[in-house]
Parts: C-alpha cells; sequence; structure tokens
C-alpha cells in the first residue's frame, strides 16, 4: 500500500472528516493528479474501519517501544578520547 494512501486519509481527518471513504480519497489524490487504485483505498478505509487515527497511533507506538532506543557507543566530535571537542 503506498504511502500516498495514508497520506491521504490523515489530510481528510485533519479536515474535520473523521471516518474518510474511499471517495474521499479518491479526490484529495486526483486533486493533485496523483494515480488512483480503488482497490488500494478500500482496503485501507476496510482496515480503519471502526477505528479513530488517534488510537491506531497510539497503538503503534505501543509497539515501537519494544525496539529500543539508538545509542551508539561513546564517540563525541573528535572520535576517541575526545574530551568536548575542544582544540
Amino acid at each position: 500500500m503506498g504511502m500516498k494512501y495514508c497520506a491521504a486519509y490523515l489530510m481528510a481527518v485533519l479536515a474535520g472528516n473523521d471516518s474518510p471513504s474511499a471517495g474521499d480519497i479518491q479526490k484529495i489524490l486526483e486533486s493533485v493528479e496523483a494515480e488512483y487504485d480503488s482497490s488500494v483505498a478500500e482496503k485501507l478505509v476496510s482496515e480503519l474501519e471502526g477505528k479513530t487515527v488517534h488510537e491506531v497511533i497510539a497503538a503503534g507506538k505501543e509497539k515501537l517501544k519494544g525496539f529500543g532506543g539508538g545509542g551508539g557507543g561513546k564517540g563525541g566530535f573528535g572520535g576517541k578520547g575526545d574530551k568536548g571537542g575542544k582544540a
């Protein structure tokens, strides 16, 4: 599924439509002359049916917590043994 469908869905929600339809997605994508595939839009709408965007995003954030954080080793500006980058 292309990100443009998700983006169009979210744009419709931001515009005040809590439950966008495939037709709403189509209008947004066609307004910027993007290609539109009704089966992709209908699949997205059916998967999000009965859910709010805020719930979906919150659930996704919870899942991402298990991935941990970035974090490299020591390292500063100058590499090994650097004491804050002062010359």
